[in-house]
């Protein structure tokens, strides 16, 4: 299973399909499993003092290559890492097998990414068992926070069958 962004759909991809907050919302906002997907979100989480039960990371903010100090602190969350090569708007079977498998596991789990996790929010949510909290940063927005139910499923969904259909699969 390979998905790729195709062009058209990056602006629709930007559409966040939870709710945008601050970090002061964080801790009354968050209910059980805490998923953080980017670098940003993740040492958002630990500065409010929400050690995420997994977090997909690639060390970069905005594509530039975070500081020592910043990876420093996120390699510190976690209790099973798993290391994967994902290019960047694409969703590599090895990255959507990670995920299932920090879900799967009673450990923190931190996924490094080689590459980018630009969408890895999508496998995260639709992924996702009950009673989970999905948390990515948009752009420009903010932090977006998704109490997964099967309405956003729904959604991820028919973005991953537009995906899918594109690259003829």
């Amino acid at each position: 299973m390979m998905y790729k962004l195709p062009t058209e759909f990056r602006s629709e991809l930007r559409n966040n399909i939870g709710e945008i907050i601050d970090e002061n919302q964080l801790r009354d906002k968050i209910k059980g499993r805490v998923v953080a997907v980017g670098d940003e979100v993740t040492l958002t989480l630990k500065k409010v003092g929400i050690e995420p039960d997994m977090c997909i990371v690639d060390f970069k903010s905005g594509r530039k290559k975070f500081g020592e100090e910043q990876q420093k602190k996120i390699k510190k969350i976690g209790e099973q890492v798993l290391t994967v090569v994902n290019p960047p708007e694409r969703i590599t079977k090895e990255l959507w097998e990670s995920i299932s498998i920090g879900y799967s596991s009673k450990k923190r789990t931190r996924i490094e990414v080689e590459g980018e996790e630009d969408m890895a929010a999508l496998p995260a949510i639709l992924l996702a068992p009950k009673n989970t909290t999905v948390i990515y940063g948009l752009p420009s927005k903010g932090i977006a926070m998704i109490d997964v139910k099967e309405k956003q499923k729904e959604i991820v969904r028919g973005f991953l069958n537009k995906m899918e259909d594109n690259n003829g699969n």
